[in-house]
This record gives C-alpha cells, structure tokens and sequence, in this order.
C-alpha cells in the first residue's frame, strides 16, 4: 500500500477553496486500490474535525488538528503540526516509502529537519507551491518577506515540485536554478458538467428577478474581494466603457475595507451597471450564471493555475483575461487579453460587445476543448496516481 500523506490544505469535506477542492475532488475519485490517502483538517474545518481526532472520508483517514488563533502565523503552525503528525503516523503504521505531500510554501525555514526524519523513513517530500504567495497585496512587507525566504527553503528541500501552471514550473527552475530541482507540471481540474437548471426554475428566476439581471446581458466577476485580483481597474474600466450589459460582480464585500475605499475613489455606485450581488454558494445556480454570462473578466495574476479561471473557460462563452503568463499558459488563443494601462480593458470590452454569435461560439467551443484535453478531473487524478504510483 502506498501512503500518501497531504498537508497544506484546510481539509475535506471542502467548504471553499482551490487546495480543499483538488484534496476532494482527489480522494473521491480515487481509482487505484493501492493508494490510501491521510489528509490534515484544521478543527475549525468541519463539524467532523471538531468531533473526531481521526475519521474516514472518501476513503481518505482524515486527522484532525488543533491550532492557535495567531493570525498570519496560524497557517504556519498548522503545517508544522500535520507534518509533524503524519511523520509519526507513518513510523507507528510503519508505511512503506511514504510520500509527504505539501501544499503551499510556508513551512521552508523549518523544512531542513523535517525532510531529514522523512527521508530516514524511506519517504519522499514533494511540494506544490501554488502560486507567488510573497506578492498578494494584503500581506505587510515583513509577511511577504518571510512567504518569500519560505518558498525559498520548501524548494531547496524538495525530492520534486508539483506545479499546477507551466509557468510556475518555468519560475522554479529559473529561480531556484541553483538548487537543480526536480519539477513536474500537473495542472488543477474543473467540473465540466452543464448546470441542471434551466431558464423556468424558480431558483433561477427568483435570482435573476431580484438582481434585476437579464441572461447573455452582463459581464461577469467570480472571486475574492482583495486588491491583488484587480478589481480596482475592471471596476474603473468598465465604468469607462460604451457597453450597455451590466457588470455582475459575485463576491463577499461584507465588513470588507477595500470595498469602502474603493467606493470612495470610484464612485462605482453611482453606475447602475455595476452589480454586487453577494456570494452564490448553489453551485448548479453558479455554474448557471456563468454558462448564461455574455463575458467572463479575470483580473487574478499572483497565483497559478485559477479554479476560477478554469471554470469559465469550461463554462463563458467569451473571456477577457489580465495578461499574465499564467492565463495565457491556460486560455492560449480562446481570450481577450488585457493590460492595467489606462483604457485599455475598456476598449476590449467595447470589442468584446461587437463580437458576432459566430465568433461567440466559436471561441467558446474552442475554450471548452482546452479544458477537455488538460483540465478535466478526470484527467488530473489519472496524473497524480501515476505519480504516487
């Protein structure tokens, strides 16, 4: 039996999140029988976790672990804690040739002793750095110092660097060239299923109805609400251009600082086509509003591979994507892309409006067979258990 041991992620069952989702998504549609996955939970994760040290899920063993409220360094703590958890786990069941498989990078300055104790074990280490985590905005400079120097040692350490974007992959190498390290490029997935709604369900109706909201009739934004995914310039943007659909925004803005600012220095109120609508957590009812957008904007440039991206690829008929490696390494030829320059996501929105039902399904067409041929979970959880194998 080959172990396999994640940490980095909140843990399953998922409630948000890309990690959360790819360790759900990876343990239900386990195929090979010679595999068993032990997944780290947070307590405050589940009702689950706040109830059981350890409990099975989707086949997986899922161990529970307490963790201080200390904010940034939480995160820190608990993967210290699981890793050090899983290590023992491995030596009391005496697995053979554990893999100890991390997400995210932000345990580097601690790794050194731990990849000791794993190799000891006859264990390999493999680390799947997400995307650049020292760039997000919200994090003051000490933060984004430390993500960067942590990132730095989980590289240095690793036995081989997972990268969920042939553009990560390309940074680790040039990068931390020095190191020589071992990378592989195995991308995020998406759910390729149509929504089951339709047009006449009530759940449907009721939405559109009460955010005055027409299908084929507006752009849409799917994401977090922080400065990082530059909401600031598609906002401002949008506002400068002739387009006549609304600009439907899906997001928590509740208690939210930049919300405020951000409404201050745009007056975005003012322009009945800018759209809050609050979070959508009905997933048929999402996938709904995406299938039925007339465009999808994307501003997130820090990460990798974006789940987000990935589904309205697979789901918007036309997209109009910030131009950064990591979208165009996705999207290739099937997006708009656009600078933050002044004007210029204006002028591809005007574009956009003028594009014929021809060029629409075309475009979308060609995006869903991008997802098909590399995105699909399916196609992702065949990779990983070739790797683990």
């Amino acid at each position: 039996m080959q172990h396999i041991y994640i940490i980095g992620s909140k843990g399953i069952p998922a409630r948000y999140g890309g990690y959360e989702t790819f360790v759900e998504k990876l343990t239900a549609g386990q195929k090979s029988p010679d595999i068993k996955y032990h997944v780290a939970s947070r307590r405050d994760n589940t009702e689950l976790s706040q109830e059981n040290d350890v409990f099975a899920y989707n086949g997986a063993e899922i161990f529970s672990i307490d963790v201080p409220n200390i904010g940034p360094a939480q995160a820190i703590a608990y993967d210290i804690k699981a890793l050090q958890w899983a290590i023992k786990n491995a030596k009391d069941i005496e697995a053979k040739a554990p893999i100890f498989y991390i997400l995210a990078a932000r345990i580097g300055p601690f790794m050194g002793q731990y990849v000791k104790q794993i190799h000891a074990l006859g264990g390999t280490y493999l680390i799947n750095p997400d995307g650049h985590e020292w760039k997000r905005a919200k994090w003051p400079l000490p933060v984004k110092k430390y993500w960067k120097i942590s990132e730095k040692g989980m590289v240095k350490h690793a036995d081989l660097v997972v990268c969920d974007n042939r553009k990560i992959e390309e940074y680790i190498q040039e990068e931390y060239g020095i190191f020589k390290p071992d990378t592989t490029f195995i991308a995020y997935g998406t759910d390729t299923t149509p929504s089951p709604l339709s047009k006449n369900d009530a759940t449907v109706e009721n939405w559109f109805h009460e955010k005055n909201i027409q299908e084929n009739n507006y752009y849409l934004i799917v994401g977090r609400f922080v400065p990082e995914n530059n909401y600031e310039t598609m906002i401002r943007e949008f506002m400068k251009s002739a387009s006549q659909k609304d600009l439907v925004i899906v997001t928590n803005v509740e208690k939210n600082k930049f919300y405020q600012k951000l409404l201050q220095t745009t007056s975005f109120n003012e322009d009945k086509r800018i759209k809050f609508v609050g979070t959508v957590y009905n997933q048929p009812l999402l996938r709904y509003i995406r299938e039925n957008a007339f465009a999808y904007i994307h501003g997130h440039e820090v990460g990798g591979t974006n789940p987000s991206l990935l589904e309205s690829l697979s789901s918007t008929q036309l997209n109009l994507l910030v131009d950064v490696g990591f979208n165009r390494d996705v999207a290739q030829d099937t997006a708009i892309y656009w600078s933050k320059e002044d004007g210029y996501l204006a002028d591809a929105i005007n574009t956009a409006d003028k594009y014929t039902i021809e060029q629409l399904l075309s475009n979308g067409n060609k995006a869903k067979q991008i997802i098909a041929n590399e995105y699909t979970w399916n196609n992702i959880i065949n990779k990983y258990e070739v790797l683990f194998g």
